[in-house]
């Protein structure tokens, strides 16, 4: 078949007559493991061809070829016979495959991917009809395997309409855009310790494969990557997006990077590069603070990513991280504590603002991209206003952000001079004694407040939180100074 932007389409109309989707996210899940299987199977093909043992760890019976393909008499499994083999067979064996510690990486992310996959459809008919469209993909041709790496972008584009799986996709725009200021190179190896989909990883992989010239450089390319994802459906997505990118053996763990001690990781554990988006406005339980130093244990996501990062990047390692705005005017204890850490261990020399609604409309809070490296403490910080392109209200999915979009910052990014426009700074330089005066609120070269957009109300809330344990902190901050200064104990009753 020769792939067509109707793919997703068709199975799309083919799904909606069954009474068992609910829902884009659902659709998009109920494809993906399909998809996850019949790129293994081609894999598969290839591992073969070069080991003459290699053994499937999947059984016979429930490899692709054997049961999604029609037998040489052109015998298929359909309707409930085939429903029954999905549900009471495929899913169960594969659920419980034997793994140890021993199982090689490319085998044993069968049973991670499909632990807490599920079959939502309930017709055998349609499933059937869905599986003849996946089956019409020939991975194996070069030109119609690249043909549906575009293909799957739209799939994981999908997920920002999708409801709360949102939250998985970064626009490849702005992934890609802090791939190449970070500047890959042979050898380094990345990381993502909240990888959803592997976008990050992706960008990483198309910076670096240009630099590669022969099969040794090929092996560095295909062992620089790691990743972990905690959620079940895009850790599935990442896994099948790799195999797409002929890494056959992705090193991509279904796992939760904060339940670790910080405290515990060494030398081994560190990486050259980490580019991430952690999860913001996300509460983890009281457990996992737990795994952290007291001053740095946030009851917020995104602050406990921040920490894990700078436990895990090397000396001389750099990172690119997008932010919130809140973590920038947050000047609560743990978030106060983040950043000094961060500038009194680390060099942060950039903060890229960026417009509104790049996450939209999954997300309306404005972000930000920290980049910074571990080979001095912060002697000055840049900042920089990325605005709206001209001709541009809002991003949106049928407008998103593009890469040609940030050519603004990338002109500034080696030439960097401060930008004053209509009274308000643009680009300006601080130094570290300035951002420690503002007790490490480094909400600068913001948008003036004419241009903010009028959020929805769930994120209206959690940003008016935000802004009221940031004064609360810098309040109490206030009276403690003056109180010392006047000797006064406010804990005493006289």
């Amino acid at each position: 078949m020769a792939m067509q932007s109707g793919f997703i389409k068709r199975i799309r109309d083919i799904m909606r007559m069954d009474a068992g989707i609910n829902g884009d996210a659902q659709r998009i899940e109920q494809m993906v493991w399909m998809l996850f299987l019949k790129v293994y199977d081609s894999k598969e093909d290839d591992w073969e061809i070069n080991d003459d043992n290699y053994i499937s760890i999947i059984p016979e019976e429930c490899r692709w070829r054997n049961w999604a393909v029609a037998d040489e008499k052109g015998h298929v499994l359909t309707g409930d016979q085939l429903l029954d083999f999905v549900n009471n067979t495929l899913f169960p064996t594969l659920k419980n495959l034997n793994v140890s510690n021993d199982t090689p990486v490319k085998k044993s992310i069968v049973k991670s991917t499909f632990e807490d996959a599920n079959n939502y459809m309930k017709d055998g008919v349609y499933l059937r009809q869905v599986i003849d469209v996946i089956e019409e993909v020939e991975f194996d041709d070069v030109k119609e395997s690249h043909a549906f790496g575009t293909v799957y972008e739209e799939i994981l584009r999908e997920l920002q309409s999708a409801g709360s799986s949102g939250e998985f996709y970064t626009p490849r725009a702005v992934t890609d855009f802090m791939a190449m200021m970070i500047e890959p190179k042979l050898g380094e190896k990345m990381a993502d310790f909240a990888c959803g989909t592997g976008g990050f990883i992706t960008s990483w992989l198309s910076r670096l494969n240009k630099q590669v010239t022969d099969t040794k450089e090929q092996k560095l390319l295909d062992d620089s990557i790691y990743g972990i994802e905690k959620k079940p459906f895009p850790y599935m997505l990442c896994v099948t997006n790799m195999l797409l990118h002929d890494i056959e053996v992705p090193k991509i763990y279904h796992d939760n990077s904060l339940r670790k001690n910080i405290l515990d990781y060494t030398d081994d554990d560190k990486f050259d590069v980490i580019l991430m988006n952690p999860p913001y406005g996300g509460h983890e339980d009281r457990s996992i603070q737990g795994f952290f130093p007291d001053d740095l244990a946030s009851s917020e996501t995104a602050d406990l990513f921040m920490a894990v990062i700078m436990y895990r990047l090397k000396k001389d390692g750099r990172a690119a991280v997008i932010l919130p705005d809140g973590f920038l005017f947050g000047t609560d204890n743990a978030k106060v504590a983040i950043k000094k850490k961060l500038m009194s261990e680390f060099n942060l020399h950039t903060v890229i603002r960026m417009p509104h609604s790049v996450f939209a409309p999954y997300t309306s809070i404005t972000t930000n991209i920290l980049f910074f490296d571990n080979t001095k403490t912060t002697d000055k910080v840049w900042f920089y206003r990325l605005d709206m392109p001209e001709g541009y209200k809002n991003f949106s999915k049928t407008k998103p952000m593009k890469l040609e979009h940030f050519n603004p910052v990338i002109e500034w990014w080696n030439n960097r001079t401060e930008i004053n426009e209509d009274g308000f700074d643009k680009a300006k330089e601080y130094s570290f004694k300035e951002i420690e005066e503002r007790t490490y609120n480094i909400d600068l070269c913001g948008y003036p407040h004419e241009e903010e957009e009028i959020l929805p109300p769930k994120e209206l809330i959690q940003q008016y939180q935000e802004k009221r344990a940031s004064l609360n902190a810098d309040i109490d901050r206030i009276l403690e100074q003056i109180t010392d200064i006047l000797g006064i104990d406010l804990s005493s009753n006289d």
